[in-house]
Formats: structure tokens, sequence, C-alpha cells
């Protein structure tokens, strides 16, 4: 490790800890103490407001902040690509900040970085319309704020039902986006895609309640997937996986009955796909826009 990264992760270990002895900063870095001790008095030679002493432990005052960083060649690849999915993606809210956060991070960088803001070679090209733009950004305050929403929702048959719901997070599924929710109609979680939604208007507040929040939707998930899996291993130790994911299929769990979109299966396939579950776990945890 060059001495530049770890005296960062150095600051770092300090920020996230309100006390913390040179042994085990010295365990986390992979040093010596000494060495430890040796960069904490560069660092505060350096400016930096570290307190304490050998011995005893150090700290950094609360709201100590490092100065702008520099990126490299491949952390401006991530960020130019993650932005531009934004773009394509996001509400036009979130797209806008996207490319501001560009701008901004292309004015600070060296020169010889500044080409990789270009990537033609990288195209992330937008294919959602402005309405569902408009409602995922709706869906997206809603959560922040905590607001109940109504809107008349088109199901796969066609069948167009007026829903009260209270959202709880937004999962992105490479092309499309899905809202996990309390549904008041229902009385249970239910997820709904924005693309088949009509009508968004925002109402008022909510507070979360034991069960109905997102806490809860995430334990159904796990529960339904752990059902779903459960289904798949007897398929497989029958050698009839097709059999397994069809009565998987016909026999969803209760909480879920009469919907076509489930939490395990939030996009209202037809039959489930046992090889898929840790995937779609992976999607709806790592997508969720609210804590």
């Amino acid at each position: 490790m060059r001495r530049a990264d770890r005296l960062f992760q150095l600051v770092q270990l300090l920020r996230t800890r309100k006390l913390i002895t040179a042994a085990a900063l010295a365990a986390e870095l992979e040093v010596s103490a000494r060495t430890v001790y040796r960069d904490v008095a560069d660092l505060m030679a350096s400016g930096v407001p570290i307190e304490g002493e050998a011995g005893v432990g150090y700290a950094l005052p609360h709201g100590f902040d490092l100065p702008p960083l520099m990126f490299d060649a491949e952390e401006i690849g991530a960020l130019v690509l993650g932005a531009r999915m934004v773009q394509a993606f996001g509400d036009e809210a979130l797209a806008a900040r996207a490319k501001t956060l560009l701008a901004k991070v292309e004015a600070v960088v060296p020169e010889r970085l500044r080409k990789g803001f270009g990537r033609p070679e990288w195209q992330v090209w937008p294919s959602m319309r402005r309405e569902v733009r408009a409602h995922v950004e709706r869906l997206r305050r809603a959560i922040d704020g905590r607001r109940k929403l109504r809107f008349r929702y088109l199901d796969q048959q066609g069948a167009e039902t007026v829903r009260t719901v209270r959202p709880l997070c937004l999962a992105f599924w490479g092309t499309v986006w899905t809202a996990g929710t309390w549904c008041e109609l229902r009385q249970g979680f239910r997820n709904f895609r924005p693309d088949r939604m009509r009508e968004v208007e925002l109402l008022e507040p909510f507070a979360d309640e034991p069960g109905k929040d997102l806490a809860a939707y995430l334990r159904t998930v796990e529960e339904d997937l752990t059902r779903e899996r459960a289904g798949g291993a007897r398929g497989a130790a029958c050698r009839r996986p097709s059999r397994a994911a069809e009565r998987v299929s016909k026999n969803p769990a209760p909480l879920w009955r009469g919907c076509s979109c489930s939490p395990s299966n939030p996009l209202g396939a037809s039959s489930s796909r046992p090889q898929d579950l840790e995937a779609r776990r992976g999607w709806i945890v790592a997508h969720t826009l609210s804590t």
C-alpha cells in the first residue's frame, strides 16, 4: 500500500470511531504501531487536528472533513458510467444532478484525466418515457418524505384498480423500476411498476408502523425467497426442475395470492426461476433508496 493511501485510510478510521488505539490502527492497516505513531505525527504536523496521545488513543473532532479527493482513471470511468446510467434511467431531477456532478468533478481534476469524461465508447441510451420518469421522481420524494401515494394501476391482464400505498423502496432491474409498498387496498405488501401507473398523486404523511414498514417488507422478501428456494431444491432432487418451478408459481405464499407482482417476483413473471433468487434478493436490497 502506498503511504499516501495509508494516510488516507488512517484519517478515515479516525473519523469513524470516537477513540482508537495505535495498536488497533496498526491491526487495521497491517503495519507496526511505530509506523502508526509516525504517521499520526506527520498528519498532525500537516494540520490534521488529531486529538489524543500514545498509550491512550486517537480521535478526530466531530465534523472534521477531508479536502477534495483526487480520482484515478478507473474511478473516473466508474463515475461517468454510473452518472450516465442515472441520466438514462433515473428521474429528471436525479438526471440533472448527475450531469452537474460530472461537471463539478471535471472542473477540479488534472487536465490529463479530463479526457476520461468524454468516453464515447461507453453509451447508455435513455429508454424511459417522460411520464415514467415523473412517476419515479414522485415515488422517490414520497419515500423520502414518508407520504402516501394514490394512483390508477394497470396489471398484466389490463385490469385497472385504484391503489393507495405507503411507498417503502425503489428497485431497478436493468430497464424497469419497481416500487415496494404497503397497499391499503390489499392490506399487504405489493410491488408496482411505475410504467403501469397513471395519475400519481402525493397524499398525507404517514408514520411507520410495525409490520407495515421497510424492515417488515424485507423480512417478507427473505421468507418468500426461502420458500421458493426450498421449492427449487425439491424439484432438483426429483430431477424435474420445470415441475418444481410450476409448483412454486401455482402455489405462492398466501401474502401474495392474487397479485401479479410479489416481492420475490416483482416484474410479474408468470413462473419462478429458483436459480435467479439470489439475484432478485440482491437487486431489492442493494437498490433500496430509503432506510
